[in-house]
């Protein structure tokens, strides 16, 4: 028996000499102790174990292999776990260090695997799994990547994917660095410079689970931060987050914590009950408004401080609809109490002095407890805090229910459009907690606008919970209608309701169109309605074709917005054809009736054009721009773009709209690309041969810069150019990665679809809305220049970026004359102005 002990003795000690002597924590001021089966932290003694993993960085691989639960990367680690419990959880100890969950210096380019969205750093199965920091700080504790769209991967790199219940972490950062260096105080050898300055989608953490819990922890990247997104309630409490747009969890309560936005969307949007923070500070980075969401979704804000010297206003989203509903308390912009959405205050429900307040904070004496218990408890009482019998004690003490107190009331649906003397409608109201847990009714009271009633009747039933709408709209003309109901206890909730009047046949001709040349050279059809006391809203459209018949007619100009029609400008491109009107009658209480057709009986002839066939001037504000593939002189081509690699996979009946606006084309209506892409291009109806200037108006989505969705996506504008065989010259403007906020901009080649560089990039700050970009050819120089009329600092970027862009290259001329345009920017930009001059 002695042997054996001493063979044992001979093992074991040298072992544990090494574990309790050699081991020296990286954080001397917050150490960790290593005793080979256990740890010490925080005068803690911590067995480790089938559920308790130490992890540590610096130990090599033979000395973490002398240990069964002891590792030296997260990777070996996350191989060996299994399932924990509620109140047996799997915890991953983790050592000060920076823990790359992907290799940064691994050249192959990341894609998603099979059935999975975006690539993934890391896949963990494994119920409550939690990663606990051994450090106070937890910048000092890294779990990294640095990756992003474009940047190391194609698609948006996400470093985890949970899948599992209770997931949680403490003390602990998780870093994308694809966008943003990465420094480490403790071992400055650990820093690594970020991957790129171009702002890329860089995520940290998928999920698919429930009681998602995170304490002290710190969120870093930029754009689409994803940080625990998809958890059904998820708890953020005394952490940190640095994020662009598109960057939050939108099913989360964040307490105590602060937050950077560098951007002014970080939610694209909530879902169900929405967020709610409680008690954070709040600094905005961004110039103008700040905005919480860029989509819908609802929102709390208790108790919170925002500071942005640059910030213009605070509010819930840019165009917010009338129904949404969001809540705030206590709100204060750099020291000044305010309303979130002051513009729109109808979408601010102000919680003080009303019972709802309660579910989010309680006032106990002088203290506050903010309810998390009420917020979080769901339908299993979970109460990650601890404070369930604290808000009962102070329930209890005001004769009050401070446990089930639903957060939001919703209609069903939120909107309609109901026609008078024909339509009517129920609505329904229901009440969710927190989470999105059904909750019992409560009566709820309605209200219309004073100026609306005349619009509207209704009858609530079964305490207003349902309620008949009945239109009553006697004028000529749709009227939008917001109902607002609520409750005694503060929640809130609207539906906006379009009311139209009784709808009338659509008219008859009284006489018929007639078609007239003017001596200006333009087409006036002449007509009227029997119903000529109501407004004219006919749809006109005019046609182009061989013969009188109509035959091959090609649209070529239409009524929108309600305007007939009913003159059209004569261009050279008519002469030889035959002009068909075709005249849909309809009037403000009418739909269309079928369209009917007059022709010209003649050709248009050279005299009947007064417009200089060496010029071209289109705002697209009447141009016929649904989907025209064939390329036939003197027409528009609107097409999908057939060339991309980068082409979705949903393909829209038209690939051009003409409509509103929205990010920096707000406000404005133009030509838009309907989907992702799109191809349009003009072939004159002549050759021309001769010098050629192009100026064209447009505006970007984008707002600071960035031009497209991801890089390398790219817009192609074209000039001397056959849309045929898809040759000519141009310019290229390309989102890239190498500086943040701006466009890379270079004179190209296309020689059969081949596209070839004539110049080296420049990269500019100005791709934002308006842009003016000028490209002529003149003899053998092809020039381009592109500037902004925005206003902005250009002194913000590096001095390798412009804010002005002038490039030349010599060419040996073509002998085509076309326009063109080849869109593969994801992310939209409006064509506002195409001038074309041939010399």
């Amino acid at each position: 028996m002695k042997k054996y002990l001493c063979i044992w003795l001979l093992l074991f000690l040298p072992l544990l000499g090494w574990a309790q002597k050699a081991y020296a924590p990286l954080d001397f001021t917050d150490p960790v102790t290593f005793g080979g089966d256990h740890i010490i932290y925080q005068h803690e003694r911590i067995v480790l174990g089938p559920k308790a993993f130490f992890v540590d960085g610096q130990l090599s691989d033979e000395e973490a292999g002398k240990w069964p639960f002891v590792f030296n990367s997260i990777q070996d680690a996350a191989a060996e776990v299994k399932d924990g419990s509620e109140n047996s959880p799997m915890v991953l100890y983790i050592a000060p260090y920076v823990y790359w969950i992907d290799d940064p210096d691994d050249p192959e380019i990341r894609v998603p695997q099979d059935g999975r969205p975006v690539p993934y750093g890391m896949e963990i199965k494994c119920e409550w799994l939690r990663f606990f920091g051994l450090n106070k700080h937890p910048g000092n504790v890294i779990l990294a990547c640095n990756r992003g769209q474009t940047l190391g991967a194609k698609g948006n790199f996400t470093m985890f994917r949970f899948d599992g219940q209770g997931t949680s972490a403490e003390n602990i950062t998780f870093g994308n660095y694809c966008n943003v260096d990465l420094e480490f105080p403790l071992k400055p050898a650990l820093n690594r410079t970020r991957r790129a300055d171009a702002i890329v989608q860089a995520q940290l953490i998928h999920c698919n689970g429930d009681k998602i819990v995170a304490r002290n922890t710190h969120f870093i990247s930029r754009l689409n931060l994803c940080p625990f997104v998809g958890g059904k309630r998820v708890f953020f409490d005394q952490c940190h987050f640095e994020s662009t747009d598109d960057a939050l969890c939108g099913t989360a309560v964040y307490k105590n914590s602060s937050l950077d936005f560098y951007s002014s969307k970080p939610f694209y949007h909530t879902t169900g009950t929405g967020a709610v923070f409680l008690n954070c500070d709040i600094r905005s980075f961004t110039g103008g408004e700040q905005y919480f969401t860029k989509a819908n979704g609802q929102i709390a804000v208790i108790d919170t401080r925002f500071k942005g010297p640059k910030m213009t206003a605070l509010s819930w989203r840019d165009e917010p609809p009338a129904s949404m509903k969001n809540y705030q308390h206590n709100v204060e912009v750099n020291n000044k109490p305010i309303t979130i959405s002051s513009n729109n205050p109808e979408n601010t429900v102000i919680l003080a002095d009303k019972p709802l307040l309660n579910a989010y904070r309680i006032e106990i004496s002088d203290d506050t407890l903010y309810n998390t218990y009420n917020l979080l408890k769901g339908d299993d009482n979970w109460d990650p805090e601890g404070i369930k019998e604290s808000v009962k004690a102070a329930a209890s003490s005001q004769m009050e229910d401070f446990t089930d107190i639903p957060v939001q009331l919703r209609i069903s649906p939120p909107t309609n459009q109901l026609e008078t003397k024909k339509d009517t409608a129920w609505l329904e109201t229901s009440f969710f907690r927190f989470g999105n847990y059904p909750a019992a009714t409560r009566p709820v009271q309605w209200q219309i606008p004073e100026e609306d009633k005349a619009l509207v009747a209704i009858t609530p039933y079964e305490d207003g919970n349902r309620v008949e709408i009945i239109p009553t709209n006697m004028t000529n003309t749709a009227q939008k209608v917001v109902l607002t109901a609520h409750t005694e206890a503060g929640l809130e909730a609207a539906c906006e309701l379009e009311i139209l009047p009784a709808q009338l046949p659509p008219p008859r001709f009284s006489d018929l169109p007639k078609i007239h040349r003017t001596k200006d050279g333009y087409l006036s059809v002449d007509y009227s309605l029997k119903e000529g006391k109501l407004t004219d809203q006919s749809e006109i459209s005019w046609y182009r074709s061989i013969d009188p018949n109509g035959t091959q007619a090609i649209k070529i100009a239409v009524s929108r917005e309600g305007k007939p029609l009913r003159q059209y400008q004569l261009s050279a491109s008519d002469i030889g054809r035959y002009i068909t009107v075709g005249i849909a009658p309809k009037h403000l209480r009418s739909d269309a009736g079928p369209e009917e057709r007059y022709s010209l009986k003649t050709p248009i002839e050279a005299a009947d054009v007064k417009t200089d066939s060496h010029r071209l001037e289109t705002d697209f504000s009447t141009l016929a721009v649904a989907n025209q593939p064939e390329i036939i002189p003197g027409h528009w081509t609107f097409d999908t773009l057939q060339s991309s690699a980068y082409r979705p996979s949903f393909q829209p009946a038209d690939a051009w709209i003409y409509g509103k606006g929205t990010g920096g084309s707000d406000g404005m209506v133009g030509l838009l690309q309907s989907a992702r892409t799109g191809s349009m291009s003009y072939t004159p109806p002549m050759k021309m041969e001769a010098d050629m200037v192009l100026n064209m108006v447009v505006s970007p989505h984008k707002t600071a810069g960035q031009g497209f969705s991801v890089a390398p996506l790219y817009m192609d504008v074209l000039i001397k150019y056959d849309a045929k065989t898809k040759t000519g010259y141009g310019l290229r403007i390309m989102r890239t990665t190498k500086f943040a906020n701006s466009v890379d901009c270079f004179l190209i080649r296309y020689d059969h679809n081949q596209v070839t560089p004539l110049t080296e990039p420049v990269s500019t700050s100005c791709f934002r809305a308006p842009v003016y970009i000028s490209l002529s050819v003149k003899e053998n120089c092809l020039c381009a220049t592109l500037s902004s009329g925005a206003d902005y600092d250009p002194a913000d970027y590096p001095v390798e970026v412009k804010d002005r862009v002038e490039l030349s290259s010599n060419i040996s001329p073509d002998p085509y004359g076309g326009f063109g345009l080849e869109y593969n920017g994801g992310s939209p930009t409006m064509i506002n102005e195409v001038k074309l001059e041939w010399k």
